[in-house]
């Protein structure tokens, strides 16, 4: 199991979809306690099931590139950064390698990281690296619009779908914002693909022993209608979930 002690935002307090907030002066990437065994993981995944956890359908290269210069333009503390390759924070140093952008970031950061492209009236995924997926599979978001992305939630509605849209639609340059969400899990594991077709089972929030968390970051690439998604996934038991014991 791979579990963090704390999170950084309270999520006992959830606000109404699809939650979002400036971001503000907060760091746009973040380290934490399981960033060591998180990385790990994220190492066995690219090596062992690269096809299942990287993906893309021909994003364009010009977004490519901005994509790694903004990202590590943002690496926070404890990150060396030289011309060609990046110290991290448990040691390992990982080359930069413009010609596989998303295997690359996915060795450096704890953060899943997905390309949504501006194709028609709508952002459609078009790369990722996703190597903590919560009961979703790349292969079947690929290539896709938000809209078919959320088809399994059934909170996703019509109305929810358009205001998304129309918070990628006006997300700035500069001007990041973020959103956070909270599942209760009976399974820690952080690779939890699932099939839209068999969406996850219901669980009752005050019976199940762990707690499921992303973090969710969302930044226009400069001159660009495509924005970067990034989320950071928070797997915690529930006796260090604060508010959780209260919960019937």
């Amino acid at each position: 199991m791979i579990l963090q002690r704390t999170l950084p935002y309270d999520v006992m307090t959830p606000r109404p979809l699809p939650g979002i907030a400036p971001l503000g002066d907060a760091p746009w990437f973040l380290v934490d306690e399981a960033y060591a065994p998180q990385m790990a993981e994220r190492q066995r995944l690219m090596a062992a099931r690269r096809d299942d956890v990287i993906a893309t359908d021909d994003p364009d290269p010009v977004n490519l590139s901005k994509m790694m210069d903004a990202v590590l333009d943002h690496l926070p503390a404890g990150f060396t950064r030289s011309q060609d390759q990046v110290t991290c924070p448990d040691g390992r140093r990982v080359a930069i390698d413009r010609s596989d952008p998303f295997g690359t970031l996915g060795h450096i950061l704890q953060n899943d990281i997905c390309l949504m492209e501006k194709r028609g009236d709508e952002h459609v995924l078009t790369g990722a690296v996703l190597c903590f997926p919560a009961s979703w599979r790349l292969r079947e978001k690929i290539g896709h619009p938000l809209t078919h992305i959320h088809i399994p939630v059934k909170s996703y509605t019509d109305d929810i779908a358009r205001r998304v849209q129309r918070l990628f639609d006006g997300v700035r340059p500069g001007m990041p914002i973020w959103r956070f969400n909270a599942l209760w899990y009976e399974d820690p594991s952080l690779f939890q693909p699932r099939s839209e077709k068999e969406p996850r089972p219901l669980t009752e929030a005050g019976k199940t022993p762990y707690l499921r968390s992303e973090r969710q970051v969302l930044w226009r690439l400069p001159d660009s209608e495509a924005v970067l998604f990034t989320i950071h996934t928070f797997m915690l038991a529930r006796n260090d979930v604060s508010g959780a014991a209260d919960m019937a």
